[in-house]
């Protein structure tokens, strides 16, 4: 049996299912789509990460296939109903790569709220901004409102309580008096109620019709000013220009970002240049670990949805 993987995944587990199949190997062939396509001629099974749309048109040129393995949990990059509808079986790393977002989010709030981890240039240069870098913030204290109480927010919680902040949440999937918030001694809120109280935001929710915007100008100008929006989730549900705006205008404290509505984030973004704001390339789950365990578990999964090998 064939397997095609055509984005990066964690060696080791490469060489498990080469051991139990076909496997064609090329981290780059997702930017070759005539070449995808040829090489899925005969595959029962395609292994990918965000960048890879497996949409009907992909599918025409992969008859045999079987099933999707997706390095990740998102699936806005396949279109799961054109495969359920050909009887192709689709699988996320659900769980896989939490902590690694959830590490990413407290990171991101903990530069943003001391502010003074940008001055390695000039303290190098002989300046010295003990002054201007003296008023940065701890986290111990403070509220983190997490927007989606799933997996990977309810990790995010429990690092921020283990640091001294207090938790809410909103989650519209999860009544409020649910066990679950007290079990992870988190208020649920409403989400205003959530965006006015909380000292950095964190988004976890997947891109729907729902959540798409979430985040537009009116939501950024009910939080507070000083406080610290996060986002590891889907770049559609911010509205990069309110946000860009809110930055360079002071009615926002900082913000990190590291999905886009659009991938890689085009030149000259109106979020270029902004102050307080971290940007990265859609890797908040990418660690040396996670990218391990959401290797590992993908191949399982995928050689057992195959029968276990040849």
């Amino acid at each position: 049996m064939k397997i095609v993987i055509a984005e990066f995944m964690d060696d080791a587990a490469v060489a498990s299912l080469a051991g139990r199949f076909d496997v064609r190997y090329d981290k780059d062939l997702v930017d070759r789509a005539a070449d995808l396509r040829a090489a899925l001629a005969g595959a029962q099974a395609l292994i990918v990460r965000n960048r890879t749309q497996v949409d009907a048109a992909l599918l025409d040129a992969a008859a045999a296939l079987k099933v999707v393995g997706r390095l990740g949990v998102g699936l806005d990059n396949i279109d799961v109903p054109a495969c359920e509808a050909r009887g192709i079986a689709v699988i996320p790393a659900t769980g896989a790569n939490a902590l690694a977002v959830a590490e990413y989010v407290i990171g991101a709030a903990m530069l943003l709220r001391r502010g003074a981890y940008g001055a390695t240039a000039a303290v190098a240069e002989g300046a010295w901004p003990r002054a201007a870098l003296g008023s940065g913030r701890e986290l111990a204290g403070s509220t983190l409102g997490l927007v989606g109480f799933g997996g990977i927010g309810r990790l995010a919680a429990r690092l921020g309580r283990a640091l001294g902040m207090r938790t809410i949440g909103f989650d519209p999937n999860l009544p409020a008096d649910a066990p679950l918030w007290a079990a992870e001694d988190t208020t649920p809120r409403t989400l205003a109620a959530l965006l006015a109280d909380a000292d950095v935001v964190s988004l976890h929710v997947p891109l729907t019709a729902a959540t798409r915007g979430l985040m537009d100008a009116a939501r950024i100008a009910t939080m507070k000013r000083d406080a610290i929006l996060i986002n590891t989730a889907r770049g559609g549900v911010v509205d990069e220009a309110a946000l860009a705006a809110a930055l360079r205008e002071g009615r926002l404290g900082g913000a990190a970002l590291d999905v886009f509505a659009a991938e890689p984030l085009a030149a000259g973004s109106p979020l270029a240049g902004c102050p307080s704001l971290l940007l990265t390339p859609h890797v908040a789950g990418v660690t040396r670990e996670s990218n391990a365990r959401v290797s590992t578990l993908i191949a399982d999964k995928v050689a057992a949805a195959l029968g276990g090998g040849n």
